[in-house]
């Protein structure tokens, strides 16, 4: 069975340790080796997913860091993240995998939806926040995720009421659910099942907000 070998996270813990060109140059091969062992894990956990869902691909991401920007000029990820994209127009969120020594985290949601889908998500919960309540506070969620998490404004968005009683929904800008998992779980053969059933916990979230993001508010398709 396919799983997180522990040489990977042994590199990790090493990488964040010696982080820079003169070391990973030196370690090379074992960065090889765990990008590899990533990439099998990743397309394990697709071909299970596609049993119960559709999933277009997934892009295991580069290990180097954009610095340009950052005061932070370390050149190396202390972690490996992929990211698993669904299939189809119809089929909206993405599957999130991070893979980090002392900070494993499975989920997924909506980390940066375009201006018009931010709008569309709150109206629905300003017209009716039931349904969102419901799958939020259901007991599966509460156990693997706790609560939604995400950036928001600090108050309310403009044309929304700051006194709504869904303005902590409304006043939201993204919105995805981790679940966190230890290293020894990580490196469990069994790993893979707890991963694919992270994914199913999460998807009545998903097929809620798809169906928003694909109609309008009077329900009429928008595909």
């Amino acid at each position: 069975m396919t799983a997180i070998n522990t040489s990977t996270l042994k590199f990790l813990k090493d990488i964040a340790k010696n982080n820079n060109k003169v070391w990973f140059d030196e370690n090379k091969k074992r960065y090889l080796d765990a990008k590899e062992n990533m990439e099998e894990f990743m397309q394990a956990v697709m071909d299970r997913l596609n049993a119960s869902d559709a999933i277009e691909g997934y892009k295991v991401y580069r290990i180097y860091r954009d610095v340009r920007f950052s005061k932070d000029k370390t050149p190396y990820k202390t972690y490996m993240h992929a990211y698993l994209k669904r299939d189809g127009k119809a089929r909206r969120g993405g599957y999130w995998v991070g893979i980090q020594p002392g900070d494993t985290q499975i989920g997924g949601g909506f980390y940066g939806p375009e201006k018009d889908d931010l709008l569309r998500i709150r109206k629905e919960f300003e017209y009716d926040g039931d349904r969102i309540q419901k799958i939020l506070n259901d007991k599966t969620f509460k156990s693997m995720f706790g609560e939604l998490k995400g950036e928001g404004l600090k108050t309310a968005p403009k044309g929304f009421d700051k006194e709504h009683p869904n303005i902590e929904l409304i006043r939201r800008k993204q919105f995805y659910a981790m679940r966190p998992f230890t290293d020894k779980e990580v490196t469990d053969e069994k790993f893979i099942d707890q991963v694919i059933d992270t994914f199913t916990g999460i998807r009545p979230f998903f097929d809620y907000m798809s169906e928003i993001l694909t109609t309008d508010l009077n329900g009429r398709s928008t595909l």
